[in-house]
């Protein structure tokens, strides 16, 4: 059986991108969505979230962007380039504190999250996977996600430098899965989106459901309402997430999942 989780990224980013993510779930195929907790708009999410509780919430853990919730007067690296300087003086510990600081937000909240991923896939790096996979133990949360893209033709949207660095990561996903195993922690058995990130169209979401695999496939997606508070937000998905949003409100997107007998699923129904 060929099943798919489609998670959206970014929930509590602004409050455009909250009730974009809401409307893909209530109208659309989206099933679960990882919050920020520090995002700026956290609380109107977490009213959504209790508002919508068919909404499968887990935690979009953060290093780039915004301020630390350990520490809220201190601020994150603002870039991926500084993230990378920063880390070389980092400890596991440092960052294993900002994530359960981070959890323990949404736990305060009334949420509890069913699954992990990093923004900007930080977890890739050997110390912040790590503190992904410690706090994943920690609070009993049984998923986190395997970022290690499908490999996508031109054809499906993907440009060719998205395309080069999913071969180039692929290789990592090996030690990934050992490490994962070890701490007890599951994972899809695949994982799309990253090279889609930003490009992708109705069509090119499409074209990745008919060629999905057989097994389970977590489909990462950034849908949003693109106004004021986004465009003034630091971030290069703007227009891009109502595109996203309409692929994911699509008939057609909705008839390639009956046609090819792909079943929508979430990570609270695989534990």
């Amino acid at each position: 059986m060929r099943r798919l989780i489609v998670n959206a990224d970014d929930f509590g980013f602004t409050r455009g991108v909250n009730a974009g993510i809401v409307e893909a779930h209530r109208h659309g195929i989206l099933r679960s969505a990882t919050l920020m907790a520090n995002g700026a708009a956290f609380e109107d999410a977490v009213e959504r979230a209790q508002q919508n509780p068919t909404l499968d919430v887990g935690c979009h853990l953060v290093l780039i962007g915004g301020h630390a919730t350990a520490a809220p007067h201190q601020p994150l690296a603002q870039s991926m380039s500084e993230f990378l300087w920063r880390m070389t003086g980092v400890s596991g510990g440092a960052v294993e504190e900002e994530f359960s600081a981070q959890i323990e937000k949404i736990l305060a909240a009334g949420l509890r999250p069913t699954h992990l991923d990093t923004h900007k896939h930080t977890h890739l790096f050997p110390v912040v996977l790590r503190a992904v996979l410690k706090v994943a133990r920690n609070y009993g949360i049984p998923w986190i996600r395997r970022p290690f893209d499908l490999p996508l033709p031109a054809a499906q949207g993907a440009s060719w430098r998205r395309r080069a660095l999913g071969r180039a990561l692929r290789p990592l996903s090996r030690r990934f899965d050992r490490l994962a195993a070890q701490e007890g922690c599951r994972a899809t058995d695949h994982f799309a989106g990253f090279q889609l990130t930003g490009g992708y169209q109705e069509g090119h979401l499409v074209a990745l459901i008919r060629a999905l695999p057989d097994g389970l496939t977590e489909f990462m997606c950034h849908p949003g309402f693109c106004d004021d508070e986004l465009r003034a937000a630091p971030t290069r998905l703007t227009e891009s997430r109502e595109t996203e949003l309409r692929a994911l409100l699509s008939s057609e997107t909705r008839a390639a999942l009956e046609e090819g007998g792909v079943k929508l699923a979430s990570f609270c129904e695989g534990r």
